[in-house]
């Protein structure tokens, strides 16, 4: 409309123009200047108005324009009225030709309004009403047969211009509705796809920001702040006792908690921080603060998931244990300050669980160690580097020795002995843990061939050994090859190591029972959910960590351990109390009614010919048996050596 109004309002002044001007001479001055003069001003008016001082089309809303076409109707049939009483007047004056000149001015009037007005097309019919019935009324009242069919003839052009007029406009309303189905669709992609987006960076399962999102949003704080020189912080957070739960109450029950989780953790994204689910029951945060204010943020976080979660009939209480790096101290891209903050949480987890660490120089000079170690294991000659030290297992009543358990140690030629607890760590996470296995397992065989045939060998696996099949392999056929009893072997297995694969932990155990191997729970009463364990886990033995020692002198510390060694007896398993250092400590065992022990009050780790030199000093006697699956103590009756404490 806004293009075609103006070409319609400049087709009147022209054609009124053209009519006053041949009816000059013979019309009033009234009727060919005084009202033309009138109807141009009006259409230049309106002229104006559709072209200098109209709205800005963006501008209108949709009832503006509503009034705006409802305007443009009314006054196409006002301006049609007055031009055509303005032409019936002229018309009383001339001779034939100017009498033609009226009727030629009419039709091509009429044709260019229903041209002009073909978006319109309420306009446009009311303009061919108002214009032609009139018309011909008048031309059959004059009597005339030529005008009279000039008439029917323009009557009959503005029928037929009509009908093309209205099936433009169907295919004008068809183009127009099919664009606005196009936009909605448009609109739509741009939501789904603007809705794609968004959940591509959001965690399904907790609702929070996910791993992508995290990382993305991680090197924009990197950018940003090595422009401006701003600190923040990188948080890894880890749930305590997830994995329990999981395997307790299924996984669907899982993931109810880790929602409850995320709805918990949601409460705390503000200004300033940010929290994501980064895989598992892993979390991270990034936290616009740093120093005193990050590790408290950290610490109300573990505080926070450390409070029971409700769901359905059931109370579960998890925990949560976290680490943060500060940048640009601990780091200046992100995988550093990720790295570096998973340092600090594993660290915290390692200590004392529940907690939140800083990443510290501390911490900088462990990693560089570990990093040194790593280089040097990768490079160590195994053979030459590794050797085992055995700790002999006496029965506490006779101060018999009953086993030895083998201990790993290596001294590299690059940064001196390392103790075994470091070294496995590091072996673990390069993956050479199941060469450095079978490589001590070996070299404990070859110096056990040695000891007398009434005492045992326990030797301990990681959590990657007893979860490969192929390493099962390899230990029992290195026990075949050594030509050593298996029933005369007990491996020894952490609570930690069970938990991280269950089912390829319980099968790898009831592989090696098969052929006789005993199997023992290393550091019992420090793992997630040790009774458990007990009742879980085809074991013949049970040993006390040292922890529990120090907590002999008190009612309490009595009591727990007392419990645990009448729970073993009543399951028929061996139960060997550890960390036995002092006389007190060993009368207390032996009042609780310990059988066995081990500790350095007896004998400190030593080398084979230190421990055969050992056995001989003291007047090892030959003869005792080494039955299983209560392995240590059936046969009592045979003799056996009495060894007196160091």
């Amino acid at each position: 409309m806004r293009r075609q109004m103006p070409m319609l309002f400049a087709l009147l002044i022209i054609n009124a123009a053209a009519v006053t001007y041949i009816h000059y001479l013979w019309a009033p001055e009234w009727l060919t200047v005084g009202i033309t003069a009138c109807l141009i001003s009006i259409v230049a008016v309106r002229l104006l108005a559709w072209t200098v001082f109209a709205e800005a089309t963006a501008k209108i809303a949709p009832e503006r324009a509503r009034k705006l076409l409802q305007r443009s109707i009314v006054s196409a049939t006002a301006f049609s009225l007055a031009f055509l009483t303005w032409a019936m007047l002229l018309d009383q004056y001339g001779g034939q030709l100017e009498h033609a000149h009226i009727a030629v001015f009419t039709a091509i009037t009429v044709i260019g309004c229903t041209f002009c007005l073909m978006h319109l097309p309420q306009a446009a019919l009311l303009v061919n009403v108002t214009i032609m019935v009139p018309l011909l009324i008048y031309y059959l009242c004059r009597g005339n047969p030529i005008f009279i069919a000039i008439g029917f003839n323009i009557a009959l052009v503005s029928a037929v211009m009509t009908r093309v007029l209205l099936n433009t406009y169907a295919a004008f309303t068809t183009q127009i509705l099919s664009q606005a189905s196009l936009a909605l669709q448009q609109v739509a992609t741009e939501r789904l796809g603007e809705d794609n987006a968004r959940l591509a960076l959001i965690d399904m399962l907790t609702g929070l920001p996910n791993r992508r999102y995290f990382f993305s949003r991680l090197d924009e704080m990197l950018q940003e702040c090595a422009v401006t020189g701003e600190r923040f912080a990188v948080g890894i957070f880890d749930l305590d006792r997830f994995k329990p739960v999981n395997d307790m109450y299924g996984h669907v029950m899982g993931d109810r908690l880790l929602a409850d989780v995320g709805r918990r953790l949601a409460g705390q994204v503000g200004e300033g921080i940010l929290i994501a689910r980064l895989g598992g029951d892993e979390f991270g945060a990034l936290i616009s603060t740093y120093g005193d204010r990050a590790f408290a943020t950290g610490q109300h976080i573990c505080a926070l998931l450390s409070e029971p979660f409700d769901i359905d009939d059931n109370r579960l209480s998890l925990g949560c244990s976290g680490g943060i790096a500060i940048y640009p101290d601990a780091g200046t891209d992100a995988n550093e300050l990720i790295d570096r903050a998973d340092y600090a949480l594993y660290n915290v987890k390692s200590a004392h669980r529940g907690g939140c660490a800083l990443f510290s120089a501390d911490h900088e000079t462990r990693i560089r160690s570990e990093r040194a170690m790593e280089a040097a294991l990768q490079t160590a000659d195994l053979d030459a580097e590794l050797h085992v030290e055995f700790q002999p297992i006496m029965c506490l009543s006779t101060l018999t020795i009953l086993g030895v358990e083998a201990l790993g140690r290596w001294t590299s030629p690059l940064i001196g002995e390392v103790p075994p607890d470091r070294f496995i760590a590091v072996a673990e996470r390069v993956g050479m843990m199941h060469p450095i296995t079978i490589k001590l397992f070996r070299k404990a065989l070859r110096s056990f061939v040695a000891m007398p045939r009434n005492i045992g060998l326990s030797f301990n696996l990681s959590a990657q050994d007893i979860v490969s099949s192929e390493l099962i392999a390899l230990l029992m056929a290195a026990i075949d090859e050594e030509g050593v009893d298996p029933s005369r072997v007990t491996f020894e297995l952490t609570e930690t190591a069970l938990m991280c694969d269950f089912d390829a932990a319980v099968s790898g155990i009831r592989r090696l029972r098969s052929i006789g191997i005993a199997i023992a729970l290393d550091d019992f009463g420090t793992g997630y959910s040790s009774l458990s364990s007990l009742n879980r886990l085809p074991l013949d033995e049970v040993k006390i960590d040292r922890s529990f020692v120090d907590g002999l002198g008190e009612k309490a510390g009595r009591n727990i351990v007392g419990a645990i060694l009448g729970l073993c007896r009543t399951l028929e398993i061996d139960c060997i109390i550890e960390g036995i250092e002092t006389e007190l400590q060993h009368s207390q065992a032996n009042e609780l009614g310990f059988d066995l022990a081990q500790g350095y009050l007896f004998a400190t780790p030593m080398t084979m010919p230190s421990l055969l030199l050992w056995l001989e000093e003291r007047g090892w006697q030959e003869g005792f048996s080494f039955p299983r699956p209560r392995h240590m103590l059936t046969n009592r009756g045979r003799s056996i050596a009495r060894i007196r404490p160091v």
